[in-house]
């Protein structure tokens, strides 16, 4: 065979092909992902020390509520918009939320009495899955777990600040 036969032959028999898979597979994965934006219904965040997971935001009903730094609490109706609920969504798949474990809890509970940790408790919820993951501060799993839970807190945290401060403008 000459040279250009033999490139031609390779391309035809490997590349292509190759090639051909990946686009079918690729669409596939991408077609049946369980969470899709446009499927995206809420998002629940609780948080709060002990059991006591009294700051509560629910996206569906816009029912926010949180205790100051005085003690004081504080009820108010918060809504997202669609760009801030779009923005989670994807800090959520960049993080792996999909793939946490849906109870991180801190395995020693005789020291969980004496020192407390805060609590959180992060859902998303869509039309046809919902994702639940329970994490502990003191969580002593996976360092790489833990600070993608931590990046996932302060994201929320972020939004909803951001969210507030736009409202009382």
């Amino acid at each position: 065979m000459i040279r250009k036969n033999k490139k031609l032959f390779l391309l035809a028999c490997i590349v292509i092909p190759f090639m051909v898979y990946s686009f079918y597979y690729y669409a596939m994965v991408f077609k049946n992902a369980p969470y899709k934006f446009t499927e995206f219904e809420s998002i629940v965040f609780k948080y709060g020390k002990n059991d006591s997971l009294i700051n509560q935001y629910n996206s569906a009903t816009g029912d926010y509520q949180y205790k100051t730094d005085k003690g004081n609490l504080v009820k108010k109706k918060l809504y997202l918009t669609k760009d801030e609920e779009l923005y989670l969504h994807h800090k959520a798949a960049e993080l792996g939320f999909w793939d946490f474990p849906s109870n991180e809890a801190r395995t020693d509970s005789a020291n969980a009495k004496i020192h407390p940790s805060p609590k959180y408790y992060m859902e998303f919820n869509y039309k046809r899955k919902s994702k639940k993951v329970f994490y502990d501060a003191a969580y002593d799993g996976d360092q790489r777990l833990v600070d993608a839970n931590e990046r996932m807190i302060k994201e929320i945290q972020k939004v909803l600040d951001e969210a507030e401060a736009k409202q009382n403008k």
